[in-house]
């Protein structure tokens, strides 16, 4: 009986995975089967089911399974998008009662300088300026949303800079940038240059006790908005060592712009701009 026994032992071992797999299968297709067939979607269930579905799906070589999947995801995602239009319609009345324009279609929209983008299936939105995230993921509700834009405003669209002042920052940082490198090339990664000009902002009080606390942040979306401005106003030149220099921006390909920490977005309006990967004082 030995010999049975063990037999039967591995029999089980090599069934038994196979077993829950499709026990599991069983379960979350239990969960969609009655979403998909109400008469209405319910998108945020839907997608609760779907993830439990495409999860369980791992285990189980089905094409038939694999096509319900699929199917179901479409569906899914049809939903939530609808979900999103009605929200995106609410929002767009909210705005319009107070004398403002919301572009765009879910899951982009903008108002002003500003886009904010909506996640469904988490429930939650974002705001940006450019493509720079100004909030953290915030819930989906009308009142929070417009109180988050208002401060983005104040802090972000409506932000006073002396471009003059930007200008000769950005040159002391390119500088700065060159001065490490033994062959003092005329083009400074812009992210590098931003980093340096953040580092040349500083006061004492940091160098003297470098921490969290003492450290002045200069974050990368108002640098971003400072160099809109600096744009829009056509300051571009400064004379050092009585020689006139200009600032000049260069355009990133694609491989940079694939990456945050070699190029930066800079927007021409809410959803139009261009990258641009270094910068030159010539």
């Amino acid at each position: 009986m030995e010999e049975v026994l063990a037999q039967l032992q591995a029999a089980q071992q090599e069934i038994d995975p196979q077993f829950k797999a499709l026990r599991n299968v069983m379960g979350a297709l239990r969960t969609a089967v009655p979403l998909a067939a109400a008469e209405q979607a319910d998108a945020l269930p839907m997608q609760k089911a779907l993830l439990k579905l495409e999860k369980a799906a791992l285990d189980v070589e089905s094409e038939e399974l694999d096509t319900a999947v699929a199917l179901f995801a479409s569906a899914t995602q049809n939903a939530l998008d609808n979900l999103a239009y009605e929200f995106a319609k609410d929002l767009r009345e909210a705005f319009a009662e107070r004398g403002e324009t919301m572009e765009g279609r879910p899951p982009t929209l903008s108002v002003g300088w500003l886009t904010f983008k909506i996640d469904m299936a988490a429930r939650k939105g974002q705001w940006f300026f450019g493509k720079e995230a100004l909030t953290r993921p915030i819930p989906l509700s009308l009142t929070g949303i417009l109180k988050a834009y208002d401060r983005q405003v104040k802090r972000v669209v409506e932000r006073q800079i002396d471009v003059d002042k930007l200008l000769t920052e950005l040159y002391q940082a390119w500088q700065d940038c060159r001065e490490k490198r033994k062959s003092r090339p005329s083009r400074i990664n812009i992210v590098e240059t931003y980093s340096q000009v953040t580092l040349n902002r500083q006061t004492n009080r940091f160098w003297n006790a470098p921490s969290r606390s003492t450290f002045k942040d200069y974050e990368r979306a108002l640098f971003v908005r400072d160099l809109t401005r600096l744009r829009a106003s056509g300051v571009n030149r400064l004379v050092v060592d009585g020689e006139e220099r200009q600032l000049s921006l260069g355009v990133a390909t694609k491989s940079q712009t694939e990456q945050a920490s070699r190029s930066i977005w800079l927007p021409e309006t809410a959803v139009d701009g261009q990258y641009y990967s270094d910068i030159t004082f010539e």
